[in-house]
């Protein structure tokens, strides 16, 4: 009899969680008005739960939902099923310092009882409106929904694991590593930062950037970067100088992260022809102890030490040119952003000679601008048509020593030409000695179209188009720097 009763109990909140799921793809999909059965079951729900009606409504930030029910706080932090979170990403990831540990989370998740993982279908439902559903369907979008869209989906984000804004641009890694993922952080990225370019594209965006306290609610994204640097021709006063605001705090934001995974990739190697320094704090005393271990007197029980050795610390490192070259037409706007960033960074860098050279059906030398990523994206005209052997021979003319030099070329090789004649342009560079590496997005969100023909031969030829999130460059880059 028992029995019967927790089957016909787990079949209830089966029942429930489904009605619940139903509402929430009816709001998505703009058909919650025809949906109103749903809409009072899932009221009963809420009530059978204790919690709020708030909960239920998408127009109600997450912010301001947990600001007047704080114990709804530790639903919202609680990962989703599948985010398994590492230890390494878990600061990032958390919403609160004081929560539990990513495993301690997941343990308990895992472990709850049938009303527990409704009440968890309930969040779901939350964040997922917020993030997708009649709140993000008005045919404008104002600054303050814009605002509060973002701070929403960064909960969201952190539900799946990863610190908010990761999945949009404002990091460069990817996220948590360990444990399977119901949906691929590819997926993630390229949905998240679809519908932001899409909210973007239906906000008044010169009305709110001429309005400097309006503006002031903008989160710095690519999806606004793109729009600004597009649009920035027909920007002045006060328009203008909060566009490049906004675009200044995206650059500073990005190569805060990226600089970061510079500096790990790029330690040299000990530099054998550089004495090492006799000081003490570079004294090896395990191999010291090793080379006068013939010393040792067993009468007196004292070893004997005639002979110090010490660490190298010098690096050694060989002066190299790189050579950034970028495609600047329309769709490889997020490669232009990062892929500048990444070479002010190696500007900085000792014995390393950077020039960037941007290229759409003409190419513009931008290395006098290097050091300053923000200058360089002023400079940009994106859009037009894609000649990329015609960059590469301009390019070309910068090569001093070609087995020094490392070529890097970010686009999607769809030529505008030849591509028979580009690829053995290709072959010649890589004959001379020159290190190319060809890129084809450095987008946060992950893979897009690239010439199948390139894809194909240039794999052949050993060279790979890389594509996926920046840290592959820089992996890749490393091993030339030192």
């Amino acid at each position: 009899m028992a029995d019967t009763s927790t089957a016909s109990s787990d079949q209830a909140i089966q029942n429930r969680q489904q009605a619940l799921l139903w509402r929430l793809l009816a709001a998505c999909f703009g058909q919650g008005e025809k949906a109103q059965n749903l809409e009072s079951l899932s009221k009963e729900i809420a009530q059978e739960l204790s919690l709020p009606e708030l909960v239920l409504d998408p127009m109600v930030s997450i912010t301001t939902l947990l600001q007047r029910h704080p114990d709804l706080r530790p639903l919202f932090e609680t990962p989703l099923p599948g985010a398994v979170l590492d230890e390494e990403s878990q600061d990032g990831a958390a919403i609160a310092s004081s929560s539990p540990s990513p495993a301690e989370r997941v343990s308990a998740s895992a472990s709850s009882s049938p009303t527990d993982q409704l009440k968890r279908t309930v969040v779901l439902s939350k964040l997922l409106l917020n993030a997708f559903g009649p709140a993000t369907q008005t045919k404008t979008v104002t600054a303050q929904q814009y605002s509060q869209w973002t701070q929403d989906l960064g909960t969201l984000e952190g539900a799946f694991g990863y610190p908010p804004g990761a999945l949009r641009g404002r990091g460069a890694g990817t996220g948590p590593g360990g444990g399977r993922r119901l949906i691929s952080e590819e997926e993630l990225r390229r949905g998240f930062q679809g519908m932001e370019n899409e909210l973007v594209r239906r906000m008044e965006l010169r009305e709110v950037l001429k309005d400097s306290r309006l503006a002031s609610k903008l989160q710095p994204s690519i999806a606004l970067v793109e729009q600004l640097l597009a649009d920035k021709s027909n920007l002045s006063g006060p328009a203008l100088d909060n566009a490049k605001k906004l675009i200044r705090a995206y650059v500073d934001q990005l190569a805060e992260v990226l600089k970061l995974q510079v500096q790990k990739a790029s330690k040299g190697k000990s530099d054998r022809s550089v004495p090492p320094k006799r000081v003490f704090r570079n004294l090896d005393l395990k191999r010291t102890l090793w080379k006068n271990l013939t010393n040792w007197n067993p009468e007196e029980e004292r070893l004997y030490v005639d002979r110090l050795i010490y660490r190298r610390t010098a690096t050694k490192t060989q002066p190299t040119r790189l050579l950034v070259v970028v495609d600047q037409s329309g769709s490889m706007v997020d490669a232009m952003v990062q892929s500048t960033i990444l070479a002010s960074i190696f500007a900085g860098l000792p014995k390393v000679d950077v020039h960037l050279i941007a290229f759409d059906t003409r190419v513009l030398d931008l290395t006098p601008w290097v050091t300053d990523p923000f200058e360089v994206l002023l400079r940009t005209q994106l859009g037009g048509g894609t000649l990329i052997r015609q960059a590469l021979i301009e390019a070309s003319k910068k090569i001093v020593e070609p087995k020094n030099t490392a070529m890097v070329v970010i686009s999607d090789f769809y030529e505008g030409g030849s591509d028979q004649e580009l690829l053995d342009y290709i072959k010649g560079l890589k004959d001379s000695g020159v290190h190319f590496i060809p890129v084809g997005a450095l987008q946060s969100s992950g893979y897009f179209s690239v010439s199948e023909f390139f894809r194909t031969r240039l794999a052949e030829l050993g060279m790979p188009i890389l594509h996926g999130a920046v840290n592959k460059l820089i992996h890749q880059l490393r091993y030339l720097l030192n």
